[in-house]
């Protein structure tokens, strides 16, 4: 007979707890201390660390083949990741399509490593050269590393700072979350979203550099500096708030966390929960994947894989030649865009309370169907022709907003590691309260912030933008 312990065990102490952590970030974005060094740091990695790329046929790239068999395009040893073929139809709806996609089934890790300098938390950049990069180095997390990457598959240096997000008895959680890549190049692609502090003593190693919150938020402004990964991650931390319950840490929310959530909000976080899952199950679509010589209007010419109309994007091989990365030479496919992409968020006061209008948006490489998009997302070239009502809504409003309201408005990259010299204008907008299309709703950034805490509610493109958004004072109202 087992013996019962005579008392539950005690909670850990909850010192470290959410809202300690978020008033502790929080003055962290208020922090911005001249970016002298940080000018200087770029400068010298620039000259120690680089990529040439250079774009081959596809047919000519080193240990990747089109495999006749599958028909997708894979690497020799069976690992990194493979494009492959994809048709996707809605149920219940008569259009389908099919076009190629990235499948990498594994779970990468995107961190950041924080440590108190002076008593300020600072984050630990990284300065990474990646070959789809528009220029050269851009700001990455602490570790940016797919599964292949730091278990070795690639043959290349161990990646730096690896531990500290494998070893819980060197860390202090402050975000840690699964999050989806873009869904509509990624089949069921993840990664580990995480921010993690320590005590112990870490030294900047050659291309790393401390930065405060403030500064980081000051450098989202720059274009196609801050890479999306960082965007990604920053979009996951805890946002200061007046929340009573404290941490708000537990599985389930307490009825006083429950109603700080909703506190000035449009609609219930229960009715937002309800609108997800309900559109998640009117949207489900049915994919599988085909060979790419199956592909209806995609076709191999000129050593790509093209769309026949010229549109949507491009599957290019590449072969680097990189000076200060784990390997110093290798070839890939990668995917470009044919035009450049718009993500838009559009931001009021509803009762004195700062509101984002989301999307609840179906892609067919997302594990659960659908997830929240920005206000606007799609590429505007592919509409540039159409009539107003066959473009996306609100895309004319966004396209035609005034100067003065415009809060936040920089080019920035897509993923450098698969996406070549691709990225999308990212727009921050005030406007007044707008009626909501179907499948839109306005969502306040605490609700926006809870949503980020679970796996798989916001999209890549979603956390993104939001990044910007909170880089702005006051959610970039005035």
């Amino acid at each position: 007979m087992s013996t019962l312990p005579s008392a539950q065990p005690r909670p850990v102490p909850t010192a470290h707890n959410r809202r300690t952590v978020a008033r502790r970030l929080a003055e962290s974005a208020r922090i911005v201390p001249d970016l002298a060094k940080f000018d200087q740091a770029f400068k010298e990695t620039r000259e120690s660390v680089s990529t040439a790329t250079e774009t081959v046929p596809l047919d000519r790239l080193n240990r990747w083949h089109y495999d006749r068999n599958s028909g997708f395009i894979v690497h020799e040893s069976g690992g990194f990741f493979s494009v492959e073929g994809l048709q996707v139809k809605s149920p219940g709806a008569a259009e389908h399509w099919g076009q190629p996609i990235i499948n990498q089934p594994e779970t990468g890790i995107l961190g950041f490593l924080v440590r108190e300098i002076d008593g300020i938390p600072h984050f630990l950049t990284q300065l990474k050269a990646e070959p789809g990069n528009r220029n050269g180095l851009q700001l990455s997390p602490t570790v940016q590393a797919t599964r292949s990457n730091y278990t070795g598959i690639h043959g290349g240096r161990r990646v730096p700072y690896l531990e500290f997000f494998q070893d819980p008895a060197r860390r202090r959680i402050i975000a840690d979350v699964r999050q989806s890549e873009q869904g509509t190049r990624f089949l069921r692609k993840r990664n580990r979203n995480m921010v993690v502090e320590t005590s112990e003593p870490v030294t900047a190693q050659d291309g790393f550099v401390w930065l405060t919150l403030g500064q980081l938020h000051r450098l989202l402004a720059v274009e196609d500096l801050v890479n999306m990964d960082t965007r990604s991650v920053l979009a996951c931390l805890p946002l200061e708030n007046d929340d009573p319950s404290g941490d708000g840490a537990g599985t389930l929310p307490s009825p006083e966390h429950a109603a700080a959530l909703d506190r000035g909000a449009l609609h219930p976080m229960e009715d937002v929960l309800s609108w997800i899952t309900e559109a998640r199950t009117r949207h489900e679509m049915r994919v599988r994947t085909v060979r790419l010589d199956d592909l209806d209007q995609w076709e191999f010419s000129g050593g790509r894989l093209r769309h026949l109309a010229g549109r949507k994007f491009e599957v290019i091989g590449v072969r680097v030649e990189a000076v200060g990365r784990e390997v110093a030479q290798w070839d890939q496919p990668m995917f470009q865009d044919t035009s450049p992409g718009l993500l838009a968020l559009t931001v009021t006061r509803i009762h004195d309370v700062p509101h984002v209008l989301m999307q609840v948006r179906a892609e067919p490489g997302l594990g659960d169907a659908a997830e929240l998009a920005p206000t606007v997302q799609c590429t505007p070239d592919d509409y540039a022709q159409l009539p107003p009502d066959e473009r996306p809504p609100l895309l004319d409003l966004v396209q035609s907003a005034r100067a003065d309201d415009i809060r936040f408005d920089a080019e920035l990259s897509d993923e450098g590691g698969r996406f070549y010299h691709t990225g999308s204008r990212h727009l921050v907008i005030e406007t007044e309260w707008l009626p909501e299309p179907p499948d839109f709703r306005w969502l306040t950034l605490r609700q926006l912030e809870e949503l980020t805490r679970h796996n798989h509610y916001l999209t890549m493109e979603a956390r993104s933008v939001l990044a910007c958004l909170r880089s702005l004072p006051q959610g970039g109202l005035i």
